[in-house]
């Protein structure tokens, strides 16, 4: 499971209808509706906000967002409704960390695409991410 803390316009179609998959999984452990991935790191931003139900269906919007974008046709009534707005934050290594690994993945996956944004020295958060410095995120996997 990957919840990227970037921004989904970076992600090849592979990688945005994988993300939508895996982020509707973690609305699904968060509702206690599944037993996999229940203890899986990258949950663990959302199942330690003080709204975590909120925080993923703002995450799942995101995603939706950049899917009605590029004219996929994802089915927001999927997303559970939020509660609350409420916001996350990721830190700067934790994003360099992320682009490293999908610049990786798009140069071997989608080589256009790695032309097209290898050249981004900042890359911008998914946009209910709100970016401070520091190091990888201590819930990453290394």
């Amino acid at each position: 499971m990957r919840l990227w803390s970037l921004h989904p316009k970076y992600l090849d179609p592979q990688g945005l209808v994988a993300l939508w998959r895996e982020a509707l999984l973690a609305q699904a452990v968060l509702l206690g509706e599944t037993r996999g991935y229940r203890n899986h790191p990258q949950l663990d931003r959302f199942k330690n906000h003080t709204a975590p139900l909120a925080a993923i269906s703002l995450y799942l919007k995101g995603i939706h967002a950049e899917a009605v974008a590029r004219g996929y046709a994802f089915d927001k009534s999927k997303i559970q409704p939020a509660q609350k707005v409420v916001a996350l934050t990721v830190t700067t290594g934790q994003i360099q960390y992320e682009w490293e690994h999908l610049l990786a993945k798009l140069k071997v996956r989608n080589p256009a695409l790695y032309r097209k944004w290898r050249v981004t020295e900042v890359p911008e958060a998914h946009p209910m991410f709100s970016v401070h410095a520091g190091d990888i995120e201590s819930w990453e996997r290394q």
